[in-house]
């Protein structure tokens, strides 16, 4: 088996928080991340999805540094970057590289283009002078940017070239992995695909493996080889993206992709929504048992008592991994 160019384990980001005001004694824990585990193979593209809060982007922020993670370990090219000062993460800054959702708050609107693009190789020490601009020239040609936009400011460019910007930027010290956080939920939709393509089109060519974050199942599907989807800081179903897709196995899941609309009005007559119905749980508290069973028609007792874990062989499918303990059987093995 190749091994994990990007290994996730036992992940968790906990926020502490008064819960009596500012100057109580009370304290309690936001669980944005709570024990999340993955791989991301050489080439690969994993697609994280969930609703709104569920810990998708504070998750890629730990990966990289931008959120000290509460426990857990974070794995990069065979070597724990968990827990680093900056000095000792510089060198690692240029295997993995983040895409932000927002592609005009995530450029400094007082530098120009090419020095955008241009000051990870000046960090890094990697281009100076002339072959620093030659460089930077290579690389806005290779994300579709004119040449001769080099001096702009990121006010005169449209939210889809920047977002280019964001991603030559990204590409300047040639990273292993790139994590993409939402990426393209802020354009509109024919940009989305032309953005969605220039990813996939980096890829073959460079050899890159992405961790993709979105909310639009439909994008996550054209993009990703394998697809998370994370509930409650939890991820509670991992598979092939055909796999998920054609028979998703965790009631959440199911519920999630009832939602997906099909651009086809007879068989979206055909099909029923699943609403998720009783109370919306809440970061704060502390589930010992499947955070959905409030909400899910399948409920049984075990499932308000005892967490279940991600079962591999879920769906009869050794690669398909899921934490249900109604639609998983006893018998396959716990990750």
């Amino acid at each position: 088996m190749t091994q994990a160019i990007l290994s996730v384990k036992n992940l968790k980001v906990y926020f502490p928080f008064s819960r009596g005001g500012l100057f109580s004694a009370q304290q309690g824990l936001i669980r944005a991340v709570d024990d999340v585990s993955f791989d991301i193979a050489p080439g690969e593209t994993l697609g994280l999805v969930g609703e709104s809060g569920c810990g998708k982007s504070t998750t890629a922020r730990a990966i990289v540094g931008l959120v000290k993670p509460t426990a857990g370990t974070v794995l990069l090219d065979g070597q724990n970057i968990t827990g680093m000062n900056d000095a000792a993460m510089r060198p690692h800054r240029r295997v993995v590289q983040m895409v932000f959702q927002d592609p005009f708050a995530s450029l400094n609107p007082r530098m120009t283009i090419g020095s955008i693009i241009g000051e990870p190789l000046a960090i890094h020490g990697l281009a100076r002078g002339r072959d620093l601009k030659l460089e930077v020239l290579r690389l806005m040609d290779l994300v579709g940017l004119n040449p001769r936009f080099l001096n702009r400011y990121p006010h005169e460019f449209s939210g889809g070239q920047r977002q280019r910007i964001g991603i030559a930027r990204a590409l300047a010290v040639q990273p292993k992995v790139i994590l993409c956080d939402e990426p393209v939920s802020a354009l509109d939709v024919s940009i989305q695909a032309q953005i969605i393509n220039l990813l996939m089109d980096l890829q073959q060519r460079l050899g890159l493996s992405y961790l993709f974050i979105a909310h639009d199942l439909a994008v996550v599907r054209h993009i990703a080889t394998r697809v998370g989807v994370m509930y409650l800081g939890r991820v509670v179903e991992l598979a092939k993206a055909s796999d998920l897709y054609a028979s998703p196995t965790h009631p959440y899941t199911e519920a999630l992709m009832s939602a997906v609309p099909i651009p086809d009005p007879v068989e979206s007559a055909k099909r029923s929504r699943i609403i998720l119905r009783g109370e919306v749980p809440s970061p704060d508290r502390e589930y010992h048992g499947c955070a959905l069973a409030d909400r899910c028609w399948l409920v049984q007792d075990r499932c308000r008592t005892d967490r279940p874990l991600l079962q591999i062989g879920a769906a009869n499918d050794p690669n398909h991994e899921a934490a249900c303990w109604v639609r998983c059987s006893d018998n396959v093995s716990k990750r």
